[in-house]
């Protein structure tokens, strides 16, 4: 074991993807410099500057290069510098990368992951701060996965290289380096689809994913504090989703709060609310709470602490659910 940041854990795991010959890893300014969030510092000068490749800033070209190389044999791992800069490469991904193993019906596929850190709380504004991981869950034929903690950001970006089809790879910026964990050494996997139960609880479901987990976890111990047993479920995985996790969840709390950091319409949430209401309807004693962004841009730096969803709001949230 060693104890690493966020940050640390992935540059591992890309240390450890890069044993593998067929992978390759491209990005703006991701080899001298080691990245905007220096998550690949040292591997170009380790694994040289043919494996870990500075590209020119081309979002489109990027990916499109990526997935060349893909259906070629290889396993590039794209990283886009926010997930506000990947609506260039977005057409690359839903018409190809996305659809080659349906249009090709198997012959080709795309082994590729597309890392994309994310999310707010870092005092920048629209295109450096955004949440719009709904657009990617929406698209048949990607996967889409998401770590709140060092060990899991390794194992699951790890089984994210392993996975024979495209994997967008969602990084929340503000746990980089929020705080530090145990994170076993050399190479081990995650399993895309299963979400973790993070604390058992028979109260209320508490459900989030990302850097979202920080607040929701706040908020199970703060209304432990007042004797509530809160079960709280961290997805990791939106695509596949892991919906037996989340069933069997709601069907024992009776009671649940679905956090995001994403605007409110639309946002990943409703798919959880949907399954729950599907699959749990006559488990429920209480209609199934959201605590979300606000639907507008993320604001400049003073007022975004007002758009993020606060340990206050799910609290609120939790006693609404708890009262109904």
């Amino acid at each position: 074991m060693s104890v690493l940041t966020m940050a640390q854990a992935l540059n591992s795991a890309l240390d450890t993807a890069l044993d593998d010959p067929r992978v390759v890893l491209m990005g703006e300014d991701i080899g001298t410099t080691g990245g905007v969030f220096r998550i690949t510092d040292g591997l170009q000068r380790k694994h040289g500057s043919e494996r870990v490749i500075d590209t020119p800033v081309a979002e489109s070209g990027i990916m499109g290069a990526a997935f060349g190389m893909a259906i070629a044999g290889l396993r590039p791992i794209v990283e886009i510098q926010f997930m506000g800069f990947s609506y260039p490469a977005y057409d690359q991904v839903i018409s190809h990368v996305a659809r080659i193993r349906s249009r090709s019906r198997h012959r080709f596929t795309a082994p590729m992951v597309i890392r994309l850190p994310y999310g707010g709380g870092i005092g920048a504004s629209e295109h450096h701060s955004e949440s719009t991981e709904a657009i990617y869950a929406h698209i048949p034929g990607l996967k889409v996965v998401v770590a709140s903690t060092p060990d899991n950001a390794k194992g699951l970006l790890l089984a994210a290289v392993d996975d024979p089809d495209p994997v967008i790879f969602l990084e929340p910026i503000r746990a980089y380096r929020a705080a530090r964990g145990d994170v076993p050494d050399g190479r081990y996997v995650t399993p895309i689809g299963a979400g973790m139960l993070e604390q058992r609880g028979s109260d209320i479901s508490l459900i989030s994913y990302g850097a979202m987990m920080r607040e929701t976890r706040d908020a199970a111990q703060r209304l432990a504090a007042e004797g509530v047993s809160v079960e709280v479920i961290d997805l990791r995985s939106l695509v596949p989703l892991d919906a037996d996790m989340v069933v069997a969840s709601v069907e024992k709390t009776g009671r649940a709060v679905v956090i995001h950091e994403a605007p409110l319409t639309g946002g990943y949430g409703a798919e959880v609310v949907a399954l729950i209401q599907e699959r749990a309807l006559y488990s429920l004693r209480a209609p199934v709470r959201r605590v979300t962004g606000w639907d507008v841009s993320v604001p400049l730096r003073l007022a975004e602490r007002h758009y993020l969803p606060s340990t206050g709001r799910i609290m609120s949230a939790a006693h609404d659910v708890l009262e109904a």
